[in-house]
């Protein structure tokens, strides 16, 4: 007997089958509104009566109570506004089906029912069940991720966390020394460096450095490996002069404190900072795609695990490459009504995935031919470099969903004969002999 390969579309039919028949299953649609200290849900029958409405508190023995109610509904589907946070990771947790709101069409759905303005709690649950009820059936819902993709989640969002306050303690410190200590900030260039925070920490004060003498700078820069000529006299002509030009007394009794305790906390945080990338690294080579977003041109040990794990995450959509497109920002958003027909950018997104994204792309363009001419024939027709970013992102996304699809590393030399055999306008524009060279 002939075995028959399903395809895409019979796949697609299947699942959306399935779907179709999980949501009929479905008797009772519940609205979750959540906030810090206590939660509120409403739950409607299919004719929108009201048959349950309980308060509780963000507690072991809330949550217990709340379980001890719904148990009453075991065909029930919850209704959240946002798709994260503690409480909706719960819900997660005890095997209720949530469906996430977007904020703003959670506003909306309040105001057809109230279009007098009124809002509590209450009417918020209950426009987010009606709707639930009445809309659900086209909505996705929300999957749990596998614990080793949502560990790297948390913590490769968290380490973006942390160099963003890395950043701002940088920050603070260059407006300190800008105050007090202008020879710092002329000797060094780099303040994300090690260096940088060191010699601050040894040479607190400009006063400091001159007692210091020429034997200490140069024993100093010899520990640091900074060894450049050129640099290397400069430096030293600056640590001379740097009590020439500085801050009055008490501004720099005042602010040398601040900026040592500044250069404590940068290095205590870039210790952290390590040791998440040695945990990110770890989950990173764990995950069964490692060998898909490794491959990927560009991405390197730190971007690789950012998009393994928002893209993984959102797995299940990788059949609809234009939903991940919007999902990730990539998509512009129009605007038409009349004679008016507007295309802007897509903010409401995941963020997060749209800044990795974005670095990333912008770093593919120097290891891809074809993304280097794809991004160059758009800033030719007057876009900007933002723009054609995001144009070159929807095209990574879709072979990124490809490869998901089907656990294949990206092979550059496939890309190029599946280019040649589809006629792609991008290979019109890419030298004959590269063409012949990559598809061979």
């Amino acid at each position: 007997m002939n075995r028959v390969i399903p395809t895409n579309a019979a796949a697609n039919t299947r699942k959306e089958s399935n779907i179709m028949k999980a949501w009929n299953e479905v008797t009772h649609f519940a609205g979750f509104d959540w906030a810090k200290d206590h939660h509120d849900v409403l739950v409607l029958d299919n004719t929108g009566k009201i048959a349950a409405e309980l308060r509780f508190e963000h507690t072991a023995a809330g949550w217990s109570l709340c379980q001890q109610k719904l148990a009453a509904f075991p065909h029930l589907a919850i209704a959240v506004e946002s798709g994260h946070g503690a409480a909706i990771e719960r819900l997660m947790v005890l095997g209720y089906r949530v469906y996430p709101v977007h904020p703003r069409s959670s506003k909306s759905y309040r105001t057809r029912k109230l279009p007098s303005g009124t809002k509590t709690d209450h009417f918020d649950c209950w426009a987010l069940a009606d709707a639930l009820r009445l809309e659900g059936e086209s909505w996705h819902m929300l999957n749990t991720p596998e614990p080793l993709v949502q560990r790297l989640r948390l913590l490769c969002r968290d380490e973006v966390a942390l160099i963003e306050q890395r950043t701002a303690l940088i920050n603070q410190l260059q407006q300190a020394l800008y105050e007090y200590y202008p020879a710092a900030l002329a000797a060094f260039d780099d303040w994300t460096s090690l260096s940088a925070w060191a010699f601050v920490a040894r040479f607190p004060t400009p006063q400091a450095l001159v007692k210091a003498g020429k034997r200490q700078w140069e024993k100093f820069l010899h520990t640091q490996k900074l060894y450049h000529p050129e640099w290397y006299q400069k430096r030293l002509a600056i640590f001379a002069k740097a009590a020439e030009f500085c801050g009055p007394e008490a501004v720099i009794a005042a602010k040398s404190v601040l900026a040592t305790a500044l250069v404590k906390l940068l290095q205590i945080l870039e210790q952290q900072l390590a040791g998440y990338r040695l945990l990110i690294t770890e989950c990173f080579k764990q995950h069964p795609d490692y060998h898909v977003f490794a491959s990927l041109p560009g991405a390197g040990p730190k971007l690789a695990p950012r998009l393994l794990a928002e893209l993984v995450a959102l797995q299940p959509l990788a059949d609809q490459p234009q939903v991940l497109q919007c999902l990730a920002g990539m998509a512009p958003v129009s605007y038409q009504s009349g004679k008016v027909s507007v295309v802007y950018l897509r903010r409401q997104c995941n963020r997060f995935l749209r800044a990795t994204l974005h670095l990333w792309v912008d770093l593919s363009r120097h290891y891809c031919d074809w993304a280097r001419i794809y991004y160059e024939a758009h800033k030719k027709k007057g876009q900007s470099h933002a723009c054609a970013l995001r144009c070159l992102g929807m095209r990574w996304l879709k072979i990124i969903a490809a490869m998901i699809r089907s656990h294949t590393p990206y092979d550059a030399a496939l890309h190029a004969r599946s280019q040649l055999q589809h006629g792609s306008w991008v290979l019109q524009l890419q030298p004959k002999l590269s063409i012949t060279k990559d598809a061979s």
